[in-house]
């Protein structure tokens, strides 16, 4: 299977001289299409700065970073942002949702970004909604949806440009049980029916039953395979 996401040597330091702080330390990863990585590790670990240099949020201070056979680092800012838009879905711990849209807007507004097609990207959106079974609530607004229905409206909004790739910050970290069962459902559904590759970050160990692979992050440096 093809590589979605490869890391060669990735060095982050934030600020100088005595200030200077290594948050990732060579970091070399390989990520294939339809895989499910959780990469597990305490607070302060590097695993979020990890998440937001693959998702082209952040560059590294040195080394190589390769996503859909792409080297980020040769992409002007404009190429970055639309490469990111069609390539790369973000779910990140709280929902984000915006709050006077509805829960179908909210879906379709990046489809309506890379497309400038509303009606179409608005019909993606409800299909999507219908897949996820929340149809019902498409035209409810955030404040109206539970917090497992806002974060799997947040999920729908991450895949409705069909990303080949999925990064996931702390997905259920502010869900109840139950909820944080119907979003990792939902998360391996999207890996195996749509070989989307998924990346979690995260400090649940209920996640790791969900992944194809698990990876621990400690203190910058990948150090095991679980």
């Amino acid at each position: 299977m093809s590589k979605v996401v490869e890391l060669s040597r990735v060095v982050k330091v934030y600020g100088k001289g005595e200030l200077a702080v290594k948050a990732l330390k060579g970091v070399d990863l390989e990520v294939s299409e339809g895989e499910f990585l959780c990469i597990m590790g305490p607070s302060g670990s590097g695993k979020t700065t990890l998440l937001n240099i693959i998702a082209a949020l952040d560059k590294p201070t040195s080394g190589e970073v390769k996503v859909c056979g792409l080297n980020l680092a040769k992409l002007s800012e404009e190429k970055l942002a639309r490469f990111r838009l069609r390539n790369i879905g973000i779910v990140f711990q709280f929902h984000n949702l915006l709050p006077d849209l509805t829960a179908l807007d909210n879906v379709a507004l990046p489809a309506i970004i890379a497309t400038g097609d509303i009606k179409e990207s608005r019909k993606r959106a409800l299909e999507l909604l219908e897949w996820l079974g929340l149809s019902s609530r498409a035209q409810h607004k955030p404040f109206q949806l539970s917090g497992g229905e806002r974060q799997r409206v947040a999920v729908a909004r991450a895949i409705v440009n069909k990303p080949r790739l999925l990064l996931c910050d702390e997905p259920t970290g502010s869900l109840d049980y139950e909820s944080k069962l119907r979003v990792l459902e939902l998360l391996k559904r999207i890996n195996v029916e749509k070989k989307t590759a998924v990346i979690v970050v995260t400090h649940d160990e209920l996640v790791a039953k969900y992944s194809t692979r698990v990876l621990r992050l400690v203190d910058g440096r990948i150090l095991e395979s679980i």
